[in-house]
């Protein structure tokens, strides 16, 4: 197994070409917070550190993907370790108000289940093709296909059921 050679690109260079969209991939994962700022940091520092080691034929952009992946979810553990202080317990949204419909794709897609969500965000976020999620997730490249399939039709059902609503 070679690695990287001295005719590498320099890491800065993965961080400005593969930033952006490994923010969007933490951001799709874990909302537009804080927490999804901190794993994208958190994935290039552990990419920085592994960088001299990657194969030379590697595809960067599926590696960074399965960092950011592996980050979030430690941020997931870590938010279900942390206590929730709330002043009062609020009352549970009524499901035949017209605001429990959300006003957002965001809002859509956080409510996917988590395997849905990831697929979705991998594929048509970063780009990468079902064998790599398939890698990433786990699985197989099929199953990777019919996650997608399966969150595409619900945030359809969804985002038809709320604009019937309007």
């Amino acid at each position: 197994m070679s690695t990287r050679s001295r005719d590498a690109p320099p890491f800065e260079s993965v961080v400005e070409q593969h930033g952006p969209m490994v923010l969007r991939v933490c951001r799709a994962l874990l909302g537009p917070s804080p927490d999804a700022d901190d794993a994208w940091s958190e994935t290039f520092l552990s990419a920085l550190r592994a960088y001299p080691a990657l194969p030379a034929g590697a595809n960067t952009e599926a590696w960074l993907v399965t960092i950011a992946h592996r980050k979030a979810i430690d941020v997931v553990r870590a938010r279900q370790r942390r206590p929730v202080p709330v002043p009062d317990v609020p009352e549970p949204p009524r499901h035949d108000a017209p605001e429990a419909a959300g006003t957002g794709i965001w809002q859509q897609v956080a409510a996917l289940p988590p395997r849905q969500r990831q697929v979705i965000a991998y594929r048509y976020l970063a780009g990468l093709p079902y064998s790599d999620i398939a890698a990433i997730t786990g699985g197989t490249a099929a199953a990777a296909r019919r996650a997608a399939a399966d969150g595409i039709a619900a945030l359809r059902r969804t985002l038809s059921t709320s604009e019937e609503s309007r």
